[in-house]
Formats: C-alpha cells, structure tokens, sequence
C-alpha cells in the first residue's frame, strides 16, 4: 500500500512569506491520520518547510537541508542547490520519494529530487496531490483580492480541502515577516 497526497502552498505577499500544508494521511483508500504536521520551521525558526510525499523520506530531507543551512550559514539557495545536487546523485537520496518548498524572509524554493530548485516568478508555489487547485486559488486571490498571505492560504487551502481527496481542512499556517 502506498502513502498518498498532501498539500503545500506558499505564498509572498507585502512583506510576509507563509507556507501552509494539511493534515491528512491516507494508507491505499484509508484516511489514516487528520492532524499530521506537513509544515515546520527549522534553523532556528528561521527557514519554513513543506513536504509533500513519504514522511520517512521528508523528513530525512528536513535533516539534510537543515545540516546544508549550518554549513552555508543559513544561505537557503546555496543550500538547496546543494541538497538537490546531493539528492539527484547519492544512490541513497535519489531513491526518495517527498518534494519540499522552503521558504526564508527572501525567497520561495521548490526542491526535488530531480535535482530543480525553482524560485517562482509569481511569489507562490504549490506541491502535492492537490497543488493544481491550490495554485489556482491562490492566483485568482491574489489578483483579485487585497487579502494577506495568510488568508490567501487559509481560503485557498479551504477549496482544495473540498476538491482534493487526499487534503483536508486542517491546515496549519506558519508565516515569516519582514
């Protein structure tokens, strides 16, 4: 039986950059958990995290990043690049199976194992099963709205939470402010 689905979304707006994910856990056709923690902070609550994918594996990676985040002093890109290189090449790594959005006062990072760091030139980003919708949502309230990150978040993790089946509504939201 396979883990499935998750959601993360960030968002950058007016000088605060917050990240938001649900708890659901599904086993096959099973909801197994419904207040998994998908989101953190690491590096001494200065990086936020997201994981979409195996929590083993996630995980594993938030270690990683965070012993990348020591080495460069806390420089999030230079980290993530090396994470990525780290990832797509160690015959371990590239067998894990998560995607990660990490976030500092700067920047929006989607990491994979691929080997992409993507910055996104929209100011948010979204991963998991129900990261389409997500980003949909966000875009048409960005744009059509002068609501805050946070609430871009709550609001657009509210309509995935009803489309997506393997998200639900309990969202947790952390938020960095300039």
């Amino acid at each position: 039986m396979e883990f499935h689905g998750t959601t993360i979304l960030a968002v950058k707006k007016n000088g605060t950059i917050a990240v938001a994910g649900d708890g659901q856990v599904t086993l096959g056709g099973t909801i197994v958990k419904h207040s998994a923690k998908k989101v953190r902070r690491i590096y001494n609550d200065k990086i936020i995290v997201g994981f979409a994918g195996a929590t083993a594996d996630a995980l594993n990676l938030f270690d990683k990043l965070e012993a990348k985040l020591e080495r460069f002093n806390g420089n999030l890109i230079k980290a993530a690049v090396e994470l990525a290189k780290e990832w797509r090449t160690d015959k371990y790594l590239r067998r894990l199976e998560a995607m990660m959005i990490a976030v500092d006062k700067k920047s929006i990072l989607l990491i994979s194992g691929s080997g992409d760091v993507i910055e996104p030139d929209d100011n948010f980003i979204s991963i998991g099963s129900g990261g389409v919708a997500a980003h949909a949502a966000a875009q048409a309230l960005i744009e059509n709205t002068e609501y805050d990150a946070e609430v871009i978040l709550k609001k657009s993790m509210e309509i995935v939470a009803k489309l997506c089946i393997y998200t639900n509504d309990s969202i947790v939201i952390e938020s960095i402010k300039n």
